[in-house]
């Protein structure tokens, strides 16, 4: 029962992908490599294997470490919210909730995890755009 919030959150995070992966694949589709693979008699499976696949793995893998680091944000403040995940179940979120409480007496209770949660996001979000350079076709490499 607990991965009911982090199910949801996955479910509407991943739109955004699909769109973005939507997009590259009709540009790809209608590129002439594709259509000299289909009038050679490639067929449409090794088309998507060899040829568009490989072109939309740097926006997938882009947009999916983009996609983590929101999705820990969104975990996070709904857990503060209190809106998250059950109170048994310890997330980051749910401490900065717990520490609110008590800021005046140990600030460190809400300084930790809200440190961490940043670290993390900045962490993933320096991971994509390492991602991103690495497997951008257009960029020079010297």
């Amino acid at each position: 029962m607990p991965l009911i919030p982090a199910v949801q959150i996955s479910r509407a995070s991943s739109m955004h992908t699909a769109r973005i992966v939507r997009g590259d694949v009709l540009t790809i589709k209608s590129q002439e490599f594709i259509m000299a693979a289909k009038s050679s008699g490639m067929r449409e499976y090794r088309i998507i294997l060899r040829h568009i696949l490989p072109n939309v793995l740097s926006s997938i893998m882009v947009s999916a470490t983009l996609g983590i680091a929101a999705a820990i944000i969104t975990e996070s403040a709904l857990s503060f919210l209190g809106l998250g995940f059950p109170s048994d179940f310890p997330t980051w979120g749910r401490l900065l909730f717990d520490g609110a409480n008590f800021l005046q007496l140990t600030p460190s209770r809400v300084l930790w995890p809200g440190l961490a949660i940043s670290l993390t996001v900045l962490s993933v979000n320096y991971i994509g755009d390492a991602v991103r350079d690495a497997l951008d076709p257009r960029a020079l490499k010297s």
